[in-house]
């Protein structure tokens, strides 16, 4: 003959207990995501989370240039005929966001709404040196998303277009 330790509802209980303690544990390991960011071209999309972002405050001094160097791990295709249109969350159209291209910002006043529409183009065109000399069109380039706040960086989403042929 054995003898139950614990009664039925106390085993209940007990289990009940043990589960949402899994499941806290299971939460508080989460990181929270970040807003996202998309470059569509014709009906190719591609989205990412952010490649720095503090939670909405300014990211540090320090850390704005190593982040504007990391390289991008989304990539879209495009001919220089396309249109790219940009894509991102409201919270982030809210504070204003602007277009860096390979590191260097591309447009003086943050954009405050969601979306925008640019030729592939006005990315991909050859330009001028600093010395007056044409140079070649480059056959890809980062385009980065920054959130600003005021005079501060938020957050910095990476993707790289590609010339398609």
């Amino acid at each position: 003959m054995t003898v139950a330790f614990f009664s039925g509802r106390s085993r209940r209980a007990g289990a009940a207990l043990g589960a949402v303690s899994a499941g806290l544990l299971v939460l508080a390991a989460c990181d929270k995501p970040t807003p996202i960011a998309t470059v569509t071209v014709g009906d190719n999309s591609v989205n990412t989370e952010a490649t720095c972002y503090n939670d909405g405050k300014a990211i540090k001094e320090a850390d704005i240039q190593p982040c504007l160097n990391k390289k991008a791990t989304k990539t879209v295709e495009a001919s220089m005929d396309d249109r790219l249109r940009f894509g991102v969350d409201p919270e982030i159209a809210d504070h204003g966001w602007t277009i860096f291209v390979n590191g260097q910002q591309a447009e003086q006043e943050p954009y405050k709404k969601t979306y925008r529409s640019i030729s592939a183009s006005a990315f991909l065109s050859s330009g001028q040196s600093q010395t007056g000399q044409t140079e070649p069109a480059p056959d890809s380039v980062q385009i980065s998303i920054v959130e600003t706040s005021g005079k501060s960086l938020t957050g910095i989403w990476h993707f790289e277009l590609k010339k398609s042929s």
